[in-house]
This record gives structure tokens, C-alpha cells and sequence, in this order.
């Protein structure tokens, strides 16, 4: 059987059990492409080590095809196609760490905005007050790009302060409440927003200046200039620099940071975070929470308060 045919049953079988399978499916049509769409059983070892990367260093990219090609591969042996895997037998180290969210601070939440209006300037296609309220919503909600930009006029109630965000990553829809500072900036944005574009139901929430929806690409390059206007950067090269994404992270950890200053009970609030971010278990919220020194220091004063505590009852 073609490599393709047995591709598109594969692809067929995870999304029917929920799984969108985009990127997988990008992977997985490349891996057709550099095998010129051989018959399955055809493929050796060696194609698939070509395609995975011969004898380059191991990247976080390279890692992120062995997985797909491996969940391929077992899905392709239990129905018989293949008599074994082609990949190699242990996931070699990689040269470069795995990437670590970057936490913005306040300060340089601020130089960001204090840039917007350099960076949209001239015949850049985003308006300055689209891509400050975009920004601001990413922080305020904790929202993914992807759920910021996929917005019409009728997910957003402003009268409720609430936010119905659809068919999000795990394809589920949930209400985002939406708080008093982050809703009088929507108010004052929709007000510029209405005057040059369409107010109907199912027109996007951002849009270019042309009234088109506001792509992921151009968001995630007019942030990158953002980010070099505001001198905000870490070692590593390019790969490694802050990504829009991370004010998702950011949102989260800074939301941690002030419970932990409060005293509140972090089980009881920890899940409903979870859900506000749209995980489908807290292990996802988890991995959100980098370690910052900051989040460090304030788990530290709650447990010498705890601690504390305990030897004053003993």
C-alpha cells in the first residue's frame, strides 16, 4: 500500500477521536513528499533517518517527527501493513534544551505597549489600536493566539463582560469572564474598531486596516519587531527569543504569583485556572507555570509562613 493511502487512514482514525492533528498531518505529508509516496512497506531504515534529519544535530524538530513517525508506524504494524518500524530504536539527546516560556515582566509589558504605535507606523497592514487591544487581551485573558484571532463581533458580550471562545485546541467552547480593566479597553477599542469596519455578527473581532481578518503570521511578525523596538531579548539565538505565545504564559504565572501574595488556597484556585485557560487537566496548567525566581520567592514565604504556623500549634 502507497505511504499516503496509509497516511490518510491514520490521520482519518486520530481525528475521528477528537484530535485535530494539523501539525502531525504537515509532518506526515512531508514525510510522503521525501519518500516519493513509496509503498509502505518499501521505506528502510535509512529514508527514514534522511528525512528525520541524517546526521544533524538533534533538534527539538527532529524529536517532534520521531514522535509522529513513531505513532505512524505502531498504528501501521497493528493493522499488519508493516512487519516493524523503520525509526531508530532510542530518541538520541538533543543538541539544543527544550524551549522555556519567557516571562515577561510588567515593566516590559509596558515597553511593549509604549511600541505599538512605532511598530504599526507607515504601510504596516495592522492598526496600533488593533494591536494594542489584541495584546491586552492575550495578557488579560490568558487567551492562545489562534482564540484571540478566530473572534466575530458575536463572540464578544460586553455588556456581560464575557467571551464565548469556540472550538478551541482540545475542541472545546468555554465562556471567558472578562474583568472591569480589560472590558472598558474592549469598550474603547470597539469604538475606534466600528467606525471604519463591519459591525455585523460575523464580522472578525480584529481585522487589517482592509477589514480582512488579522492573520496568525502577521501578528506573530509585527510582535517579533515589537519585541526588537522594546529591547526585549534572552541568549540563544533567534529560536529562543520571547514569542508572542508567551504572554499567555506570562498571564498565568503573574495570576499565581499574586494568590500566592494573598494567602489563598492555591488547590481550590489552581483548577478553575486551568479551566479559564481552556486545559483539559491541571498537568497542562502545570507545565504553563515556569519557575520564575519570582514564583520561587513567594512559594518559599508560603511555606516558612506555613512552617511557621505548624510550630506555634505544636
Amino acid at each position: 500500500m502507497k505511504l499516503s493511502n496509509v497516511v490518510s487512514a491514520y490521520l482519518s482514525h486520530k481525528r475521528s477521536l477528537g484530535h485535530r492533528f494539523r501539525c502531525e498531518g504537515d509532518v506526515l505529508k512531508a514525510f510522503c513528499k521525501a519518500t516519493d509516496d513509496r509503498a509502505i512497506a518499501d521505506i528502510n531504515h535509512e529514508a527514514v533517518l534522511a528525512f528525520l534529519g541524517g546526521s544533524a544535530p538533534i533538534t527539538g524538530y527532529w524529536i517532534k517527527k520521531y514522535r509522529v513517525l513513531s505513532g505512524f508506524y505502531r498504528f501501521a504494524a497493528i493493522r499488519g501493513l508493516v512487519g516493524g518500524s523503520p525509526l531508530p530504536r532510542r530518541i538520541p539527546p538533543a543538541s539544543d534544551p527544550a524551549f522555556v516560556p519567557y516571562i515577561y515582566t510588567h515593566a516590559e509589558l509596558k515597553r511593549l505597549l509604549a511600541n505599538v504605535p512605532a511598530v504599526c507606523a507607515g504601510r504596516v497592514p495592522i492598526e496600533d489600536y488593533v494591536f494594542r487591544a489584541m495584546l491586552l487581551l492575550l495578557y488579560g485573558a490568558g487567551l492562545r493566539i489562534g482564540e484571540a484571532l478566530s473572534l466575530t463581533m458575536a463572540d464578544v458580550d460586553l455588556e456581560e463582560a464575557t467571551m464565548l471562545v469556540r472550538e478551541t485546541k482540545f475542541f472545546k467552547t468555554r465562556i471567558v469572564p472578562l474583568g472591569g480593566d480589560l472590558t472598558k479597553v474592549l469598550v474603547e477599542y470597539l469604538v475606534l474598531r466600528n467606525r471604519q469596519h463591519q459591525v455585523t455578527p460575523g464580522a472578525p473581532f480584529f481585522c487589517f486596516r482592509s477589514g480582512l481578518p488579522l492573520s496568525k503570521s502577521a501578528a506573530e511578525s509585527a510582535f517579533r519587531r515589537l519585541r526588537t523596538c522594546a529591547g526585549i531579548q534572552r541568549e540563544g539565538g533567534s529560536r529562543r527569543q520571547p514569542r508572542l505565545h508567551d504572554l499567555r504564559h506570562s498571564a498565568a504565572v503573574h495570576r499565581v504569583v499574586a494568590w500566592y501574595r494573598s494567602g489563598v488556597d492555591l488547590k481550590d484556585l489552581l483548577p478553575k485556572l486551568a479551566t479559564y485557560l481552556g486545559h483539559v487537566d491541571l498537568s497542562s496548567t502545570q507545565r504553563y507555570l515556569t519557575m520564575t525566581p519570582e514564583l520561587l520567592r513567594e512559594a518559599s514565604l508560603r511555606f516558612e509562613r506555613y512552617a511557621t504556623e505548624a510550630d506555634h500549634h505544636a
